[in-house]
């Protein structure tokens, strides 16, 4: 059995363990390390992607989620994939808000952001609301990905908002 001194080498091997696909391994160390620390933010933030990406299990995603942004507001990884499982459960009340504290972190991915601001937009069937956020992505995108995600994202909420053509046909 293995000895660990520290809650940061039991991380690190938690880490290890996610990479390898030994998910239930990383849960275990994981859980250990919140029952030590709860306070341990990062532990927190993986856990939620475990559950949100493995295990499917939205609520409890959402918990360490929050609970990650609430013990180290700056650190941007969190707001992303919480947004998304906001996005995801269509969350109304939650997306604008847990949005504009995501935008006001340094090192966020401003484009994604706006990508499932756009997202939730367009769920909602608020074209116009939805293509506004889509071209904020594509105006803050830095990569290649990201810049034609925006653009395929502006024409399917164009073609979606166009009025139907309407056909008249005489026999």
């Amino acid at each position: 059995m293995d000895i660990y001194l520290t809650l940061e080498e039991k991380f690190l091997k938690a880490l290890d363990k996610i990479n390898y696909g030994k998910t239930p391994k990383a849960l275990q160390l994981l859980n250990e390390i919140i029952a030590d620390d709860p306070f341990y933010a990062r532990a927190h933030y993986q856990l939620g992607k475990i559950y949100y990406y493995d295990i499917n299990d939205y609520q409890a995603a959402g918990y360490h989620f929050k609970t990650c942004i609430e013990l180290e507001p700056t650190f941007p990884d969190a707001y992303e994939h919480y947004l998304r499982l906001l996005v995801f459960l269509s969350m109304d009340k939650l997306v604008p808000a847990v949005r504009e504290k995501a935008l006001a972190v340094p090192g966020v991915n401003r484009s994604y952001i706006h990508y499932l601001t756009g997202l939730h937009a367009e769920k909602k069937r608020e074209w116009d609301n939805a293509l506004a956020a889509y071209q904020e992505a594509f105006m803050s995108a830095v990569g290649k990905h990201d810049k034609e995600t925006a653009e395929n994202c502006i024409e399917r909420v164009k073609a979606k908002n166009r009025p139907s053509v309407k056909y008249h046909y005489e026999v």
